[in-house]
């Protein structure tokens, strides 16, 4: 399963974190300095969620965490429930 959100699509992306050196100006120094660049992957924050997709089908995909705060999911119910359902259903 590749890293990426199925609601937002949201995927690893490229970036840099800057090293620097000095006081800045506003602080009373001579002004800061970036003396380093390095390469680094920004990750979404994923979750392995089951949800009931589209057509009633249980299914385990990635979620971001803020599909998930925002609600964009509707989140499986506990196999217990499930259970209780399909047993009520049937008698």
């Amino acid at each position: 399963m590749a890293k990426v959100c199925s609601v937002s699509g949201a995927r690893p992306t490229s970036g840099r974190k800057y090293k620097r050196r000095g006081m800045v100006r506003r602080k009373g120094g001579a002004g800061s300095k970036i003396v380093g660049k390095t390469l680094r992957v920004i990750k979404p924050n994923l979750q392995r969620v089951k949800v009931v997709d589209a057509n009633g089908t249980v299914k385990h995909v990635l979620v971001t965490a803020r599909m998930l705060k925002a609600g964009k999911v509707t989140k499986a119910p506990k196999a217990s429930l499930l259970r209780a359902k399909v047993a009520a259903k049937k008698a």
